[in-house]
């Protein structure tokens, strides 16, 4: 039977929790593969996050006034400390946005835009997704994987299913970081979830998304009126992943608790903020540790799913 870790339990500072409890539950023992692996083949962005990671792994070390933040966990927070290598593996495409893999005579335009990118949907409805899982994972691994493909089946048309000669196919591997093309590209198309970093539901179901057509929400082109980008507290070299482009909006709000939005810290090279919200500059962002009720809408907006196939 397998143990479970509430990330609540993370959060404990003495009898006292800091901050609201993380609606996520991972297996105990993947839960300290990840965290071991993150820091042993990742330099920390800064000391005090570093800190902050070595109290998530060990829980003995927490004291009554430390402080631990549920950001840790949210998918842009997993994201940036997987990624410190990125795109770097010899095999590997170009990245941009962060963990958006582009062709190269694409990189200035939405790859959705400049060549349609929506996987076909079939006769019966339903848009049938097909995938080849990598040797490379242990079997726990593949389990989390494997349950986060199936969690579009429950709410949306879209179904992942195991390769059969199909030509066009979702390609999961583990390279050097998390990593996805926006919409279907054709034939072997890599989804890279790192083994180190990348594993948890909430990274997967963002590249997922990716692959699926979806950009981040922060890049939406009504962003200006719903967060505002602080550019100067952005880490050098990394200004592109706050770059507004023309999106497909499909009618639907912005979300600030879309899974495919960055934390308000995200990429700050002085730890100030580089999104705020506005005009609540208090409000949660980026927090997502799945996808969220606006996210599901989309999908099943943009494939123009049925509600009778997934309810």
């Amino acid at each position: 039977m397998n143990e479970y870790v509430d990330l609540r339990h993370c959060a404990l500072l003495g009898d006292q929790c800091v901050g609201d409890p993380i609606n996520l539950s991972i297996p105990g023992g993947a839960f300290r593969d990840h965290l071991s692996s993150l820091q042993q083949h990742h330099a920390p962005p800064s000391p005090d996050r570093s800190a902050r990671w070595d109290l998530l792994l060990r829980p003995e070390l927490c004291h009554k006034g430390d402080l631990v933040k549920d950001e840790d966990f949210s998918v842009s927070s997993l994201l940036e400390r997987a990624n410190i290598n990125v795109g770097k593996g010899r095999s590997d495409p170009l990245v941009m946005f962060g963990d958006i893999a582009v062709d190269p005579e694409l990189k200035n335009a939405d790859p959705c835009t400049a060549r349609g990118c929506l996987w076909p949907r079939d006769t019966d409805g339903k848009v049938y997704v097909p995938f080849r899982i990598s040797n490379q994972y242990s079997a726990r691994e593949r389990n989390t994987i494997m349950q986060a493909l199936a969690s579009f089946a429950s709410s949306t048309c879209i179904r992942f299913i195991p390769l059969d000669r199909q030509r066009d196919f979702v390609n999961i591997q583990s390279r050097s970081g998390c990593f996805s093309f926006v919409g279907r590209r054709g034939r072997a198309q890599v989804v890279s979830l790192s083994r180190q970093g990348c594993v948890f539901n909430s990274v997967i179901q963002h590249e997922l998304l990716h692959a699926l057509g979806f950009n981040h929400e922060q890049q939406r082109s009504d962003r200006d009126s719903n967060v505002r980008i602080l550019l100067e507290n952005v880490e050098p070299g990394q200004e592109s992943n706050f770059r507004k482009i023309q999106t497909i909006n499909l009618g639907t709000p912005y979300d600030y608790n879309s899974v495919m939005h960055y934390g308000r810290f995200a990429f700050s090279r002085n730890r100030q903020p580089t999104i705020l919200p506005i005009p609540d500059n208090n409000a949660v962002i980026g927090r997502a540790t799945q996808m969220s009720t606006q996210d599901i809408s989309r999908i099943n907006l943009l494939y123009r799913c049925n509600s009778t196939i997934y309810k």
